[in-house]
Order: structure tokens, then sequence, then C-alpha cells
């Protein structure tokens, strides 16, 4: 299936109809998106088929973060810089369709997600990837993908560094 993936158009992109099964990520999508796109708080980015372009199938978030390092495991810190505060990539929510569930979209979603981040990474100064999962079932995916736990939270990060040798 050749997807799309483009900046949100609140005009353009049926957001009333998108149920992911997580009511949060639903109620972001159908209220709080577009306002975040204009106040430059969050990009967010939607998945489409090309014969269906207003249908969205996935999407996520982008923005920028600081965090101080302390809680950063060293396998993470290894090639950070020691400031006060990490410059970081926040993938704050990441959402597919149910009928797109189990097919693969996520993953895809978050290897462009992860793309964006590194590309933009000397632009805009981030030197992790950071990801606040919302369950274990979250936090398992992220960690199949590399991303390494912080300590007694849902917070996992993936170091540009290590991105790096991806792409």
């Amino acid at each position: 299936m050749k997807l799309d993936l483009t900046p949100l158009d609140a005009r353009r992109h049926d957001r009333s109809a998108f149920s992911c099964g997580v009511a949060a990520l639903d109620a972001y999508l159908k209220t709080q998106a577009a306002q975040d796109v204009r106040r430059k708080a969050n990009a967010v980015f939607i998945a489409t088929h090309a014969a269906t372009p207003s249908v969205i199938l996935g999407y996520f978030t982008l923005c920028a973060l600081g965090l101080p390092p302390g809680p950063i495991p060293e396998k993470a810190r290894k090639h950070l810089p020691r400031y006060p505060q990490v410059s970081a990539t926040l993938i704050g929510r990441l959402a597919v369709s149910a009928s797109h569930q189990r097919k693969g979209l996520g993953g895809m979603l978050l290897a462009r997600a992860l793309k964006m981040a590194f590309d933009n990474a000397d632009v805009v100064g981030s030197s992790m990837v950071v990801v606040d999962a919302l369950n274990d079932s979250a936090a398992s995916f992220y960690r199949a993908h590399g991303f390494i736990s912080l300590p007694e939270s849902k917070r996992l990060v993936l170091p540009m560094h290590t991105l790096a040798q991806l792409f």
C-alpha cells in the first residue's frame, strides 16, 4: 500500500472519523491537533492512502524537548553533551486507526518520525528521540525498535548516535 505522509491540514483531513481505540489519542487529533499546529506547539503528520486522502490511517507528532540528563541510562548518555538540559525530539503521540492496526503501519510511522527527527537534529539541536509510552504494550513496541527505558517510568529514549548508524 502506497502511503502519503503530510502535515495535518484541518480542512482536508477528516479527523472526526479517526479511531485508534485509545480515547486520549483520538481526542487529541479531533480537538487539539489543529490548534497545536497553528500555535506551532507540535508538528502533526498524517498518514493517508493516495486513493482516499481525507481518511486518516495514522498520525504522529514531533516537538522539541529539553530534559535533565540525570535519569538517562549510561548506555544512552554516552554520546550526550554535559549540559543541565539535554535537547531532544519528542514523539508526543503515535496512533494507527483501528482498521489498520497489526499491519505494520505503526512501525512505518515510527520509522518516518525517526528519520524526520534525525534529518532535523543538526538544524534544531537534538541529541536523542524521546517517547512517553501510554502503557506496557506501547513501551514494548518502542523497546522492540531500539528505545531504552528510563528507570521507573514509561519514558524511553533513542540517542541520535544510534540513529546515525541506521540512517
